[in-house]
Formats: structure tokens, C-alpha cells, sequence
């Protein structure tokens, strides 16, 4: 079969990656793709915003199914778009997809099917967004979020009135985030232990995938500005069963449920960002595709052939699909450019990939990468994620950092503590 992969991310390349592995798949295309992606995929020229572009290619080569990676293109329709031509597509509708495209849409969800969540507030102008600060009770930190997408930049947590202000300026009055900005939620800051959580829905059953740990901050001991995510690890140390019980009976079935009497019956992946607090799992976040780089994290670990799986969850037959999982712990790092998460330095040659695929239990997957007379370049903030297997944290671990040591690349940027806190917990054991 052919299958195409929309977008050009770590988190495209591991799909695609994975997907190659399968014994029933011939061709595997990437749109747009990018370098280091050339050893699984053809890419194909198309922006992953360009949706009628893109199933105008589907279409022309009889793609057999396609598989999308950014929220944009999910958000702008390219499911409808897809379906309207009875081509197979991995993804929630537009309407569904609304769950992360829409943060207003999300937590007036979350109150309607009482999904345990912040206390939050919506706003649309700088004069009721101070209102309700001064009302509010719960003091600092805040956090404030604009409605849409905004490449993960458009949440502050504000720790202090001063911040906050600067938020409300910032979104409300100078409208740095255009429409996506139009509105503003404001909720309590929850305290506790942040964790991802995937399953996959055929619009009816809920079907969870391995848990995740990432990291959003920059620099080490959650140092720094938030980020895209700067590394994680599977599984998660801080869902035990009584927490994953919690999860999939009080957030994920409901929402599958409650999207689906909604009229927008929810097919494709979906990731919770959680906050395990002292009362509970608490809900902070939908999104409507996999997590970068928490799809790098389970691809390696995934046991299974992929495509059957998605397959299923398109058919509405996710309870003939059983999911088998190594053993094996996986940790991933991401090395960053100079600059990144502002403005990242590009153009910068890239050494030592090569010795890192080299070495047992290492992947290495491409996101902000370039070519240039053959030799690879810096291209984006986040440039390459080093994705490790081994039998315990602490091997996976090491073999990870032994990766992206073999890697180097002017100003490169790494956290050296990732799943530190999952070698401490088995330790403690």
C-alpha cells in the first residue's frame, strides 16, 4: 500500500519511520517532509496548510492512506477535504479537531461533560481580563492562554500581577496573536506532576497507548521559557494504575462520549496534557494529533505494525486491535539551536549523525534540518531528537546522551536531565 505523512517534524520522521516497518506498505510519501526523512520516504513539495493541494496528490496516486501530523492542517479541514473524496485519512474532522483549535471550545466542553479541569474564566478585551484578576481569589501564578493556535507560544503562566499584566498587553491590546488571540482563558495554575496521555478512538471506543513524560521548559530543573518540548520519556513514572483508571474513566471515555453526542464524533488520536494533582488527574489541555516528541518516545517502544492499528481506529474496529509494547524504557532528547525558542541561528553544519545512528538502541530523527552540498545544516529551533531504547531509565538514558554527545552543531542546546527523575523513582523502589 502507499501512505502518505503530513508535515515535517521529529514526530512526521518517527511516524513515517515506523510506518516504513510495515510488511504491507510499498511506498511511504512525506509532504512536505524534510532531509533526514529520506531514507523512509519520497517527499513531496506540499505545504501541510495546502489541504485541496494535498488530496489533489492523494487522489493522483492512489494513496491508500494518509496520516497527519500538524494541528494546522487538521484545524483547517483537510480531513472533510479528504473524506468528501473517499480518501482515507487518519485524523479527527474539523469539527472534532476544535478540541485543540479552540481553548474556549475546549474548557466549555470539559464544564459541560464535567471533565476535571481548572476553574477558568473567557475573556475577550483588556478591561475584563484585569476585572477578573482583581476578583479573583486564587491569587498567582495564572495562566493565561489565547484561544487558538499558537505554536505553542501563546500560553503564559504569570507568577506575579506584573506578568499578568504584561500578558493582557500582549494578547489583548497589542494583538500579537492575531484572531487567535480574540478571546483569552484565564485559569488557576494547578500544582502537581504534568504527564501525556494518548489513545486512540474510532468515534466510539477508547483504545490508551503507552504513557509519556515530556519536558516544555528550555533549560535544566524546569529552568528557562517553555518550549515546543525539549525531551521526555516512556513510561510515565507518575501514572500508576489507580491514576490511569482515573484518566481513562473520568476524562478520555467521557470526551469520546460527549464529542459524540455532540454531533463531532472524535476518529484519530488524542493526547491529554495532564496535571496529576493531590485530588486527582486534572485535565489541562486536548490536542487532536500526536505529541512532538512524545510520538518519537512510542514508536520505538511500539511492537506492533502501526498500520493495522490505524487502520482499525478509521474502520471503527478498535476492539478487534490489541497493541503489543516492548518492555524496553525509551527517552528521547532534543538538541535545539542557538537562539531557539526566540529566534534560532540556521545554516549551521551539522556533524556526527552518522556515529549516533550507529550506536545500539539509537534513533535519530530529523526536525529542523537542511542540506547543503550534501552535508547536513541547522534549519529550525528544534533540530534533531535522539531517541533511545534500553532495558531500564538509567541504560536508555545513557545510551540517549551518548547520542547527542556524538552530535555537534554551533550553539547546540540540550537539557542533561531528562527522566533523571525516572531513574531517582525506580531507585527508590
Amino acid at each position: 500500500m502507499k501512505v502518505l505523512v503530513v508535515g515535517s517534524g521529529a514526530r512526521e520522521h518517527a511516524l513515517s519511520w515506523k510506518i516504513r516497518s510495515s510488511p504491507s506498505v510499498k511506498e511511504v510519501y512525506c509532504a512536505p517532509g524534510n532531509p533526514g526523512m529520506a531514507r523512509v520516504a519520497d517527499r513531496v513539495p506540499i505545504d501541510p496548510s495546502a489541504i485541496v493541494e494535498l488530496a489533489d496528490f492523494a487522489e493522483k496516486i492512489k494513496i491508500d492512506m494518509t496520516l497527519v501530523g500538524p494541528e494546522l492542517s487538521l484545524t483547517l479541514g483537510i480531513v472533510d477535504e479528504f473524506q468528501k473524496r473517499d480518501l482515507p485519512i487518519f485524523g479527527p474532522t474539523q469539527a472534532a479537531a476544535a478540541i485543540e483549535g479552540s481553548k474556549v471550545f475546549a474548557k466549555e466542553f470539559m464544564t459541560r461533560y464535567k471533565i476535571p479541569t481548572a476553574p477558568f474564566d473567557i475573556v475577550a478585551t483588556a478591561e475584563e481580563a484585569r476585572a477578573v484578576l482583581k476578583k479573583r481569589k486564587g491569587g498567582y501564578p495564572v495562566v493565561l492562554k489565547v484561544d487558538g493556535l499558537a505554536s505553542g507560544k501563546g500560553v503564559v503562566v504569570a507568577k506575579d500581577k506584573k506578568e499578568a499584566d504584561q500578558a493582557i498587553e500582549s494578547m489583548l491590546v497589542e494583538k500579537r496573536f492575531g484572531v487567535a488571540g480574540e478571546r483569552v482563558v484565564i485559569e488557576d495554575c494547578l500544582e502537581g506532576s504534568e504527564a501525556s496521555f494518548f489513545a486512540l478512538s474510532d468515534g466510539e471506543r477508547v483504545l490508551p497507548l503507552v504513557t509519556c513524560q515530556d519536558y516544555k521548559r528550555l533549560q535544566d530543573a524546569d529552568r528557562g521559557p517553555n518550549t515546543g518540548g525539549m525531551g521526555g520519556y516512556s513510561p510515565s513514572v507518575h501514572i500508576d494504575a489507580d491514576a490511569f483508571r482515573s484518566v481513562m474513566d473520568g476524562i478520555m471515555k467521557p470526551t469520546i462520549a460527549g464529542m459524540a453526542a455532540d454531533g463531532r464524533p472524535y476518529r484519530g488520536i488524542l493526547y491529554a496534557g495532564l496535571m496529576l494533582t493531590k485530588e486527582g488527574p486534572r485535565l489541562l489541555e486536548f490536542n487532536a494529533r500526536f505529541g512532538d516528541p512524545e510520538a518519537e518516545l512510542i514508536a520505538v517502544r511500539m511492537k506492533s505494525d502501526i498500520v493495522p492499528v490505524l487502520q482499525a481506529t478509521l474502520a471503527g474496529r478498535l476492539e478487534e486491535i490489541n497493541i503489543e509494547w516492548l518492555k524496553a524504557r525509551s527517552v528521547c532528547v532534543v538538541l535545539a539551536a542557538k537562539g531557539y525558542p526566540g529566534e534560532p541561528s540556521t545554516g549551521d553544519a551539522i556533524a556526527g549523525i552518522d556515529a549516533a545512528e550507529k550506536l545500539e538502541g539509537v534513533e535519530v530523527f530529523h526536525a529542523g534540518t537542511a542540506v547543503k552540498s550534501g552535508a547536513y545544516m541547522t534549519s529550525g529551533g528544534r533540530v534533531l531528537v535522539v531517541t533511545a531504547l534500553g532495558g531500564s531509565f538509567a541504560q536508555a538514558v545513557q545510551r540517549c546522551y551518548a547520542g547527542a554527545e556524538a552530535i555537534q552543531f554551533d550553539g547546540k542546546q540540550h537539557r542533561t536531565d531528562i527522566a533523571r527523575e525516572a531513574i531517582e523513582a525506580v531507585a527508590q523502589k
